[in-house]
């Protein structure tokens, strides 16, 4: 929601400059939002202050709950005061907080101490804010008493707040400008713009960091399996294969700020999927809840008629987390999984084998214990969201039409559970899942352990900021850092991604803050019975299609389903509309013909009895070779990315 590192926003602009509509998207991801509603009911025959209002609530969402402070202009301080960390304010609008406490039934009253009041309240809220104020100081001087007084008491107020919040922007034609802090606001909030080509077009952008330090660059790994097939809907030309837009390039390399403009899926070819479905020949009820499936892949491709993915990359997140959180977890056993991936054995290579999918097996760096410290450290975690954007462009580059998010680590459960208590006020213990041992028993000793250093790390980190930033360098570490910036750049260059246990969705947690866009172009094919994927994919609005309640290790548990899901839409694709509502009723001669394989039931010349025909003759399939995610006798390991 609110500008990385900072809890507090001022949103300025002129009448209907869309301040409000700004304001209210910088907050549309949070899963609970508390509005408060500054300006007074005005004159109950005046139809269009009424016709206002009414705009205005109806734009806000079921979820929020809405709070008036027009009795007494003082309550707006306290409200702040009492806000919990875990709230998000909306106060719209601060013109209306100064009507009413210029009131004459509120006089007399010393204007400027109660703005005080309300500002100094605002550096003490704990909880995130977002203020809209109108910008009355470039308009002219009013001519009567009253217009001034206004005008004068709102820009004091305006100063004020301004002051006490950590970022200010100002609407002007619904064009958001940063104006504080104004050195590294640079273009988070602007709509997507064509790559720049020159270096003109970058030379603003480098001069206001040009004291930054040049951050090493990191080598990717590589991907450990066969070259995916050319995508057959990326033609050159297709405008949901290229780039969507172009972050700026510092000297620190890709800048990922929050409140990022990035792409959403077609809002129409999504619906206008699913209703064609209706008009299709399937037998019996339909695809069911799959037809969800149809509707995102359209959505996402930008047709009413999607393919299958015909290619699709696995990245496997490798990134232990020190401390309790990993009780219970074998030393070494996350790397020893991370090896077996490489070499194209275990259940998750298999499973990108069968599936013809790429594997690419990513070594995010260690994470300290977070109950006695911050997990990373602010470079770390910026240099973990870039290598994540840059896994999911090398992905987009190559053609891949999906990615699945995988992650194998000691202690991962622990950090997503920390992630989730961050951001979506979630009790520990309730998103937990069970410590099972190797031997298939039930560790209770362990996860209690497990639980106490997620709550001695929420302890620690009560005062710290609850910015996406933030929560990734003191609770999440580097593997859902990775994760954060795979799902960013993803979205960025509208490839679909599927989810798969506790890592993944927090890291779509995390996403929100930076770009809300990304949970709409990710899919959760199944919960696998783990209460942080439940509770995650509530609040992010993902329900999981399946119930398999299968645990092979995150990652795996979405291959199993994704032939399933492949099938739906290559179903979807191929079947004719129903002959009823005006399709094609010819018969395709070559269904009348027999399989090969089988004789036909009618045939007068087959002979039961004989035994060359009582059994259909299978060919003996040839030996396999090495499975596509293997990388060969010949092939080194791929070197894996630690940031240190």
């Amino acid at each position: 929601m609110s500008v990385d590192g900072w809890n507090t926003v001022l949103v300025l602009g002129g009448t209907r400059s869309g301040k409000s509509e700004f304001a209210e998207s910088l907050v549309t991801d949070a899963p609970v939002v508390r509005y408060i509603a500054t300006a007074p009911e005005g004159d109950p025959e005046d139809t269009e202050w009424a016709t206002r209002l009414a705009a205005h609530r109806a734009r806000r969402p079921g979820s929020w709950t809405t709070e008036e402070t027009t009795e007494d202009p003082r309550r707006l301080a306290d409200v702040l005061e009492s806000a919990e960390p875990n709230e998000t304010l909306l106060v719209d609008d601060l013109g209306g907080w100064v009507t009413v406490l210029l009131d004459p039934d509120h006089q007399p009253a010393d204007d400027l101490a109660t703005i005080a009041e309300l500002a100094e309240a605002l550096r003490g809220c704990a909880a995130r804010v977002v203020l809209v104020s109108p910008e009355v100081g470039l308009s002219l001087v009013p001519t009567t008493p009253l217009g001034r007084a206004f005008t004068d008491a709102l820009g004091a107020a305006n100063r004020a707040v301004a002051d006490a919040c950590d970022a200010v922007v100002l609407v002007v034609a619904g064009q958001p400008v940063w104006l504080k802090p104004a050195a590294t606001m640079i273009a988070q909030s602007a709509p997507a713009v064509a790559p720049a080509t020159s270096a003109s077009a970058t030379a603003p952008v480098v001069a206001s960091l040009a004291d930054a330090e040049p951050t090493p660059e990191v080598q990717l790994p590589d991907v450990l399996t066969h070259a995916p097939p050319a995508a057959p809907n990326q033609e050159p030309g297709n405008p949901w294969a290229a780039p969507t837009m172009a972050l700026p390039m510092v000297a620190t390399g890709l800048v990922i700020q929050p409140g990022m403009e990035l792409p959403m899926p077609d809002e129409y070819a999504g619906p206008q999927a699913v209703d064609r479905l209706a008009t299709l020949d399937v037998p019996g009820a339909g695809l069911g809840v799959l037809d969800r499936v149809v509707g995102f892949a359209a959505g996402t491709q930008g047709t009413s008629t999607p393919r299958a993915w015909s290619s699709v990359r696995v990245l496997l997140l490798h990134g232990d987390h020190a401390g309790g959180g990993s009780a219970g977890t074998v030393a070494g056993e996350s790397a020893r999984r991370a090896a077996q991936a490489r070499a194209g054995k275990g259940a998750l290579a298999r499973l990108a084998a069968e599936s013809g999918a790429s594997l690419q097996v990513v070594d995010a760096p260690a994470a300290a214990p977070m109950e006695d410290q911050p997990a990373l450290s602010p470079d770390q975690v910026e240099s973990a969201l870039r290598y994540g954007w840059r896994l999911a462009e090398q992905a987009a580059d190559a053609g891949v039409q999906l990615l699945v998010l995988g992650a194998c680590g000691a202690g991962t459960e622990a950090a997503a559970a920390a992630v989730l208590a961050a951001t979506a006020g979630a009790e520990p213990p309730a998103v937990l899942g069970r410590v099972i041992t190797d031997s298939g028993e039930i560790d209770d000793a362990a996860w209690m352990i497990r639980c106490a250093a997620v709550r001695d790390a929420l302890h620690r980190t009560r005062r710290s900021s609850r910015g996406a930033k933030d929560i990734l360098a003191e609770l999440g570490g580097g593997d859902i850092a990775v994760a954060t910036g795979v799902l960013l750049g993803a979205t960025a260059r509208r490839v679909p991604v599927l989810l798969d246990g506790p890592v993944g969705v927090a890291a779509g947690m995390v996403s929100r803050d930076l770009a809300g866009q990304a949970r709409h172009w990710c899919l959760l094919a199944d919960h696998g019975g783990h209460p942080a994927v439940r509770l995650a994919a509530d609040v992010l609005g993902l329900t999981p299609l399946l119930d398999l309640r299968m645990d092979l290790g995150e990652g795996a548990n979405a291959l199993v389903a994704l032939p399933l899901l492949r099938s739906v839409l290559a179903l979807s694709a191929a079947l004719p509309v129903h002959p009823s509502l005006g399709g094609d009723d010819e018969t395709d001669p070559a269904a009348d013909e027999p399989h090969p394989s089988y004789p036909a039931v009618n045939d007068p010349y087959v002979n039961d009895s004989d035994p060359d025909l009582a059994e259909p003759d299978f060919a003996e399939p040839e030996p396999a070779g090495p499975g596509p995610a293997s990388t060969g006798a010949d092939e080194q390991p791929a070197s894996g990315w630690r940031a240190g």
